[in-house]
């Protein structure tokens, strides 16, 4: 039993240069995934800044221009 696991071991630690080279692109691609998942991410916190803005300069801005021209 304790031989079979030293063999599993180490049938897992030594890895051909194809199957290295598969993790890395696989790591690469992880993490090029995280980094396009990350800007979407500010992207999208700047179009909601940008329409709460716009709706807050809307709200306060209406009612005032209508108090401006109904006190003439």
């Amino acid at each position: 039993m304790a031989q079979t696991n030293k063999k599993q071991n180490k049938q897992k630690q030594s890895l051909t240069p194809a199957q290295r080279a598969e993790r890395v692109r696989a790591a690469q691609e992880r993490e090029r995934r995280a980094k396009e998942k990350a800007e979407a991410a500010a992207r999208t916190k700047k179009i909601f800044t940008i329409v709460i803005c716009v709706i807050l300069v809307l709200a306060l801005g209406i009612p005032t221009m209508a108090l401006t021209v109904l006190s003439l």
